[in-house]
């Protein structure tokens, strides 16, 4: 027999069932009224966000690529700076190496003059003077010492300005290299983007790291070390300059001073060889007067024993007439004229006697000075062998010292 099964529990009346199904039709009514707003906002969160986030990127993509700009500009400004300052350095280094040769050359000048004087102290006697050679070889020296002295100043002051020069090379090197390594990390930003592989969240990435300058700190720095790398360019422009007068000024200085020791030393030997042939020349006279002179003494010698023949003569006769006998023994004019004969014959020789000792006396000095100008024949022929010889020294200057032609324009630095 079938019987109804009844589920037990509580039993709902129609109308809460009505009120329960208006409950949930009014509730999910609502929820997708919010579920709508939520939408509306997030959507418009969206767009908004979005915007925002593309244009920040942008502005940040922009103010990379307008500082990638700054900082090449810069970056381009320094490498010019960089290249003309290493023209710089090499315009001086050759001005430098100028004026090193220039006062090298100096001492080749300084050993030609000490040489010269040097010989010169080997004249003997009388040809020891102080002569216009002498004065201009010794104010040759004094030009000499000058001049080195100037140049070894203008080397000195080259040697300071190219390290000067390349201390502030190195600044722009290496502010250079720094702006070089700074545009390789804003290139490098620039390529980030939300797909590339090698991006990821960093730690406290907004903080500021130490060593950090403010933008105005930074631009002054690179402003001051190309304003100093200009000022010494041009600092090394005003020397190389200075540099290059000083070499033309000292060069012409000692070729100045050079012609005129020459012009000296010529005009000493051209003196020299006209007393050396006025000495030649007396010399000759003097050969030929001591040979006439000797001559004259051989005829005066000859007279002297022809008037001593003659006056043994006169005493023979007048001792022979002595002999003669008793009255005969008179003084007859024979014995007159034979006593006058001695007198005037003794009278002769004594005057030949004083002549030829007066002639012997005039021999002797003219031997005397036969011999001292032979002996200052010999000191001015030894004189002038030294000028020859100083002469000849000096032809190592024929060869003028090297003039000095950079191979650099002192302005410009452009090369020739």
């Amino acid at each position: 027999m079938a019987s109804l099964s009844v589920k037990p529990g509580q039993r709902f009346t129609l109308p809460d069932w009505r009120n329960n199904s208006i409950l949930i039709s009014a509730v999910a009514e609502q929820q997708r009224f919010n579920s709508h707003h939520i939408r509306q906002e997030g959507r418009a969160l969206r767009n908004e966000t979005g915007n925002q986030a593309r244009w920040d990127e942008h502005n940040s993509r922009t103010r990379i690529s307008d500082r990638i700009t700054v900082v090449d500009r810069w970056r381009e400004a320094l490498a010019k700076c960089l290249t003309d300052i290493d023209l710089e350095i090499d315009a001086l280094t050759k001005v430098k190496e100028a004026a090193e040769n220039a006062l090298q050359a100096k001492n080749l000048c300084l050993d030609v003059a000490i040489e010269c004087l040097t010989f010169r102290e080997s004249r003997r006697d009388i040809d020891v003077v102080r002569d216009p050679v002498e004065e201009e070889l010794l104010r040759e020296v004094k030009v000499i010492e000058k001049t080195k002295k100037e140049l070894q100043q203008r080397v000195d002051d080259a040697f300071k300005q190219l390290c000067l020069l390349k201390e502030a090379r190195q600044q722009l090197r290496c502010d250079h290299k720094h702006k070089v390594e700074a545009l390789e990390f804003d290139r490098q930003c620039l390529t980030f983007n939300p797909t590339s592989g090698n991006i990821s969240f960093k730690v406290n990435a907004t903080r500021i790291p130490d060593g950090s300058t403010e933008l105005s700190e930074w631009e002054l720095i690179s402003q001051r070390n190309k304003e100093r790398a200009e000022a010494e360019m041009k600092a090394s422009v005003d020397l190389r300059g200075a540099i290059t007068l000083s070499i033309a000024q000292t060069n012409n200085e000692l070729d100045a001073q050079r012609i005129a020791t020459e012009f000296a030393l010529r005009k000493r030997m051209r003196d020299m060889e006209g007393a050396l042939s006025e000495l030649r020349w007396q010399e000759q006279n003097t050969l030929e007067e001591i040979a006439e002179l000797e001559e004259e003494i051989r005829k005066l010698e000859e007279e002297i024993q022809k008037r001593t023949l003659d006056l043994k003569v006169a005493h023979t006769r007048l001792e022979t007439r002595t002999y003669r006998p008793h009255i005969e023994l008179c003084r007859d004019q024979a014995q007159y004229g034979l006593t006058d004969e001695v007198q005037q014959l003794e009278g002769a020789i004594r005057v030949l006697q004083q002549k030829r000792t007066e002639s012997q006396d005039a021999l002797d000095a003219l031997y005397r000075q036969l011999h001292r100008i032979r002996t200052d024949i010999g000191y001015k022929t030894n004189s002038l062998q030294l000028d020859n010889k100083c002469m000849d020294t000096r032809k190592k200057l024929v060869v003028p010292v090297e003039k000095f032609d950079p191979e650099v324009d002192a302005v410009n630095r452009t090369r020739n």
